[in-house]
């Protein structure tokens, strides 16, 4: 798994590189000209915590490098815009949708399926290298983008953030280690994520987000992604100040993800 990352993003300029000869950017863009503006990604989460709420990002993936396919175990067909009723149903705030096909076997058909479904803003998760997926993730709806720190220089991260923000997108700027999330707060986006598993080995740690958070100004969102597996976690990260959240695999190998939700955080949701 060490290599994955890097394989990953290898992956993607190939992809870019091919989107983009198929469909040249002035396309894109003409595409989304008259679209209905982004919801409002940033408003949702901060409407929940300024009630003394957890806040939710539900996340909808069929798999992932290291776990496999997360329904392999259930019967019934993959459904993005049922995951997504359900999530909204029973107290997210806003839904992430993986829309890598090689690494996570999604696509950009589950993000268009599950925002059809719902109210919620929701973020396309993927690996941007490139501002062409900015104008793709507009162009198939999305209302946030995410940006992984590390995987690629921050002038290059500034300037895909630039790009979502002209398009009227949130940025939910990723990191795993203080210097990531150095360059996540050199950047203009509220939304700061710290991602308990590191992507190169796909180990996870709760720590991470326990050590690093106090690194983070009030004038942002802290967001703690991975390894929110139970109640005694949403528990400890309550106790820590830590009101926001963005969880997928704990939730997608349940028979109803909306259901392991609420569960997970004891009905406080709604």
């Amino acid at each position: 798994m060490a290599d994955i990352l890097d394989r990953i993003l290898a992956t993607k300029r190939r992809e870019v590189a091919e989107a983009s000869a198929g469909k040249p950017l002035a396309e894109l863009k003409a595409q989304i000209r008259d679209a209905e503006p982004p919801r409002d990604f940033v408003g949702a989460l901060r409407g929940r915590v300024s009630l003394g709420k957890p806040a939710v990002i539900a996340e909808i993936k069929r798999a992932s490098p290291s776990a496999g396919e997360f329904r392999r175990h259930l019967q019934g067909a993959f459904d993005p815009a049922g995951f997504a009723a359900s999530y909204e149903r029973h107290g997210a705030a806003c839904l992430s949708v993986l829309t890598d096909r090689e690494y996570f076997h999604g696509s950009p058909a589950d993000l268009v399926a599950a925002r059809q479904a719902v109210r919620l803003p929701v973020l396309r998760k993927d690996f941007m290298v490139d501002s062409y997926q900015i104008y793709e993730a507009r162009a198939m709806g999305a209302d946030a983008i995410l940006l992984i720190m590390g995987t690629a220089p921050l002038d290059v991260l500034a300037e895909m953030e630039a790009t979502a923000m002209e398009l009227g997108m949130a940025v939910l700027a990723e990191s795993h280690r203080a210097d990531e999330l150095a360059d996540a707060l050199a950047l203009r986006t509220p939304l700061i994520g710290i991602n308990n598993r590191d992507l190169t080995r796909f180990e996870t740690d709760i720590g991470v987000t326990l050590n690093l958070k106090d690194r983070i100004g009030r004038d942002r969102l802290l967001v703690t992604e991975s390894g929110i597996a139970t109640p005694a976690v949403v528990a400890r990260m309550l106790e820590e100040g830590v009101y926001s959240f963005l969880i997928g695999g704990a939730l997608m190998s349940e028979p109803d993800p909306g259901q392991a939700l609420a569960a997970l955080f004891a009905g406080t949701l709604n």
